[in-house]
């Protein structure tokens, strides 16, 4: 059988607590297959570079057959040469005291930065998720900052909110979480997010018809899903770090596999499907075809409880966007 070329994979915030979580994952052919070699190109910011060596140490001591050569460095241009998949997991965290319109500033000129790499340094043909908060947005600049990568490319991660709302929907139904299908969260990746219950399915069978009780499921689920990583924070004294990684992981492998059956969140490039104003990167439901293509899912039906929280959402991603282009001097 013929050797296949390794795909190259260039990680930033490699050092944090997703990154750590994410590398052994990709280095063991969990994300591209179990006869897929790997290039890892380690990003950090200069103060996390020992860190960096740490984690390539034990990259190293894992001794993965895969792993075909690992890159360390905080030059962008560096770490995101010849990459064809570029997971951008870094970003500032919002403090307290902190406004969202400070923290999209702030992570607006690192996107800025990672875009314009990108676009000078990647394989034309590389895939970029983004997965450091406020994701929709910064994923924007980073494609606005990288206009010879095609729009299509650039993907923000909403594959974790999915799971916790399939979680959820499972735990209250007394069901095993994959008797949950068909579930979307749709729009940004913030409270305002709608997992869209209406549509889901628990055993092929509508969920509404399973769990009745649509109070719990608009005033308990809806924003126990979009406040989730919150909770998490509160109860761990540290925000979601596993199931982050491993939702990448699920967002790639989906992106790379033919959809059978349903759909998956992704946010993606908006084209006004379903009303949803052009240019925003949003979640919406997404398959993909037997040559690595993704399309929105046409016809899924929208009652107008769901119409009006899709609405919100999207609203609050174009005030994102045009809060954070200004302050970067982009052009809408």
């Amino acid at each position: 059988m013929t050797k296949k070329d390794p795909i190259r994979v260039a990680v930033t915030g490699a050092a944090g607590n997703i990154g750590y979580a994410l590398l052994f994952r990709i280095a063991s052919g969990q994300m591209f297959g179990p006869d897929q070699p790997v290039a890892l190109n380690l990003i950090e910011i200069e103060p996390g570079m020992a860190a960096l060596k740490g984690v390539t140490m034990e990259l190293d001591d894992c001794a993965f057959p895969l792993v075909e050569e690992i890159v360390q460095t905080s030059d962008l241009s560096v770490g995101f040469k010849d990459a064809d998949w570029a997971l951008l997991v870094g970003s500032v965290p919002r403090k307290a005291g902190m406004e969202r319109a400070d923290l999209l500033g702030i992570n607006g000129k690192i996107f800025v930065g990672q875009g314009k790499a990108i676009n000078d340094n990647a394989k034309k043909s590389c895939r970029v998720l983004v997965v450091g908060n406020p994701c929709n947005t910064n994923c924007l600049i980073a494609m606005k900052s990288a206009p010879n990568i095609p729009n299509e490319q650039f993907f923000a991660m909403t594959r974790l909110d999915e799971n916790r709302a399939k979680s959820q929907l499972a735990e209250k139904a007394g069901v095993k979480v994959k008797d949950v299908s068909e579930l979307c969260v749709w729009g940004n990746h913030s409270p305002t997010m709608f997992p869209d219950f209406y549509n889901a399915r628990i055993n092929r069978q509508k969920a509404t018809d399973v769990i009745t009780d649509d109070a719990w499921l608009k005033d308990t689920f809806v924003p126990t899903v979009g406040k989730r990583g919150a909770a998490i924070i509160k109860a761990r004294g540290a925000s979601s770090a596993a199931s982050a990684a491993n939702a990448v992981v699920d967002t790639v492998k989906d992106l790379l596999t033919p959809t059978r059956g349903g759909f998956h969140s992704v946010c993606v490039i908006s084209k006004g499907e379903y009303g949803v104003q052009e240019g925003i990167i949003t979640s919406m439901p997404i398959r993909v075809d037997g040559i690595g293509n993704w399309r929105v899912m046409e016809g899924v039906k929208l009652t107008d409880y769901a119409k009006e929280k899709i609405a919100a959402s999207n609203a609050e991603l174009v005030e994102e966007r045009e809060v954070a282009f200004k302050q970067l001097g982009l052009s809408i």
